[in-house]
C-alpha cells in the first residue's frame, strides 16, 4: 500500500505545459458548426445560379440580394471570437475570398475616375407618389446631364417637369408613364410594346455631335415578395420584348435606361443585358444601390450600353422618390 506522501505526489495537477496545450487543441475542436455555415455561405455565393426558380423564383431572389451574402462573414467573425475557434477562422477565409473575387473590383480606388466623354445621361424613377416633384426636377438639373430618361410619372407632374426643364432641354418626348429630356434633337421615337395596356417603354434617336445613338426608355413590371415567393412572371415576359426590340437595334451605339425592377446579377435579366454592358459596372465604384432610396440594397436602376464607352457613372443622392438617380458619362 502507498504511503501517504506517494498519494499525494499521484494527485498532482498537470503540468502548465500540458494544460496550455490542451488549450490550444480546443481552439481547433470548437466552433465547427460556425465553419460549417462559413462554408455553406461560400457555396451560396459559387453556386446561386444553380438554386432553382421553380419553386417562388427563389434563384432570382438571390441573385437579386447576392453580394449582401458577404455579410455572413462578419456576422460568424463575431461568433468565432465568442467561441475562440480557430477552425471557424480559418473557414471564414473561404467565403472571404469568393466574395472578394465576384466583387471586389467594384470597389477598387480609381475605377471610374471619369476622362474625357461625349454624353452625360441620367434615369431616375421619380415616384407617383413623390410629394415634392418640382425640388425633384431642380435636383437632377443639378446633375447636367444632357439627356434625361425619368420613370413613373403621373400626368399632373409631367406638367411640372417639362415646366421645370424647358430652358435647357428644348427637346422632350413622353409616353404616359416614361419620358426623355435630351439637349440634341430627338428623331424617329417610338414606342416599344411590352405586353401593357399603356406604354412603358419607347425608343428615340438622340443626335448629338459624335452621331446618332439609339436611346431606349423602359419601366418593366413590379416585382413581390411575399408569401408565394419571388413574383416576377410579368416583369421577365417584360424583359423578353423589350430585349428583343433591342437585339434588332440598327444603330452601332445603344443606351439603355430606366427601371428594371431587378438586378444584373438576376438570371431572369439575361435576355436584356445580354451584349449590353452596364455604366456603373464598367465606370462606376461601389455597388451603385438605388433603392430604396433611404437604405439602398438593389441596383434595380440602370444604365446599360453598346457601341459607346462608359468613363464614370455614380449614384445621386435621394431626389424625394423611392428611387436613387444614376448617371453616366459616355464616349462615343
Amino acid at each position: 500500500m502507498p504511503d501517504r506522501q506517494t498519494a499525494v505526489a499521484t494527485r498532482q495537477p498537470p503540468s502548465r505545459s500540458n494544460a496550455s496545450r490542451r488549450k490550444k487543441g480546443g481552439r481547433w475542436r470548437r466552433g465547427w458548426f460556425i465553419a460549417a455555415l462559413a462554408i455553406l455561405s461560400a457555396l451560396t455565393l459559387i453556386f446561386h445560379r444553380y438554386v432553382p426558380n421553380s419553386i417562388g423564383n427563389l434563384g432570382s431572389l438571390l441573385d437579386t440580394f447576392l453580394p449582401w451574402v458577404g455579410l455572413a462573414v462578419p456576422i460568424l467573425a463575431v461568433a468565432a471570437l465568442v467561441r475562440r475557434s480557430a477552425t471557424a477562422g480559418v473557414a471564414l477565409l473561404v467565403p472571404a475570398l469568393v466574395w472578394g473575387v465576384m466583387f471586389g473590383d467594384l470597389l477598387l480606388p480609381g475605377k471610374g475616375s471619369g476622362g474625357a466623354y461625349d454624353l452625360r445621361v441620367l434615369t431616375h424613377n421619380v415616384d407617383a407618389a413623390n410629394p415634392d416633384p418640382k425640388a425633384t426636377a431642380n435636383d437632377l438639373l443639378g446633375a447636367g446631364a444632357d439627356v434625361m430618361a425619368l420613370e413613373e410619372i403621373t400626368p399632373s407632374d409631367l406638367k411640372v417637369y417639362k415646366a421645370a426643364f424647358a430652358a435647357k432641354y428644348p427637346y422632350q418626348v413622353s409616353r404616359d408613364t416614361v419620358a426623355l429630356w435630351s439637349k440634341y434633337p430627338l428623331v424617329e421615337t417610338k414606342s416599344v410594346d411590352v405586353g401593357f395596356a399603356w406604354t412603358r417603354a419607347f425608343r428615340a434617336e438622340v443626335s448629338t455631335p459624335e452621331g446618332k445613338v439609339a436611346v431606349y426608355v423602359a419601366h418593366l413590371a413590379s416585382v413581390r415578395v411575399g408569401t408565394s415567393g419571388f413574383t416576377s412572371d410579368q416583369r421577365n415576359d417584360t424583359i423578353k420584348a423589350l430585349g428583343r426590340q433591342i437585339a434588332d437595334e440598327k444603330l452601332a451605339g445603344v443606351i439603355v435606361m430606366g427601371d428594371f425592377n431587378g438586378t444584373a446579377n438576376d438570371r431572369s435579366l439575361a435576355p436584356l443585358t445580354s451584349g449590353l454592358r452596364s455604366a456603373q459596372g464598367a465606370a462606376g465604384t461601389g455597388f451603385g444601390f438605388t433603392w430604396p432610396s433611404k437604405f439602398p440594397m438593389a441596383r434595380i436602376d440602370h444604365i446599360l450600353v453598346r457601341g459607346v464607352t462608359p468613363t464614370k457613372a455614380w449614384v445621386m443622392k435621394p431626389t424625394g422618390s423611392d428611387h436613387r438617380p444614376v448617371v453616366a458619362e459616355l464616349r462615343i
